[in-house]
């Protein structure tokens, strides 16, 4: 018998990229992929080396882990690797990247068919 959950986040998963995402391009080094991706958000608390909870808000890039290919083969998001998303006229740079020891990804299903890329804004908003 067929897994009905997994089938049920299969559906969901290509509904979401159907029906709620946008085009970006997605950077590492001379490589470069455009792939459909929903715009999320994921909230940090680190604490800094003064017992200082800081929050830091990181804006997340849902993207198929079957769409993730560069250079022709399946990988993984890196930290450093750029994600530019269109804004009007404007075109926004996002590295990945997650504060403190905090991983710069994660799957966003117990599937593993969604990647949650976290990234911080680094040009183009006052460019």
């Amino acid at each position: 018998m067929a897994n009905l959950l997994a089938n049920a986040a299969t559906w969901l998963a290509q509904q979401r990229t159907k029906h709620l995402t946008q085009q970006v391009v997605y950077r590492r080094e001379t490589n470069s992929v455009t792939v459909p991706a929903t715009i999320g958000k994921t909230e940090f608390e680190v604490d800094d080396e003064f017992g200082v909870v800081q929050r830091i808000e990181s804006r997340d890039f849902l993207i198929l882990a079957s769409d993730f290919v560069l250079d022709g083969n399946l990988t993984l998001p890196e930290r450093g690797d750029v994600i530019e998303e269109q804004a009007g006229n404007q075109t926004l740079q996002y590295e990945v990247t997650a504060p403190g020891k905090e991983p710069c990804w994660r799957y966003s299903d117990l599937y593993r068919q969604t990647l949650r890329v976290h990234t911080k804004l680094i040009g183009g908003a006052s460019d």
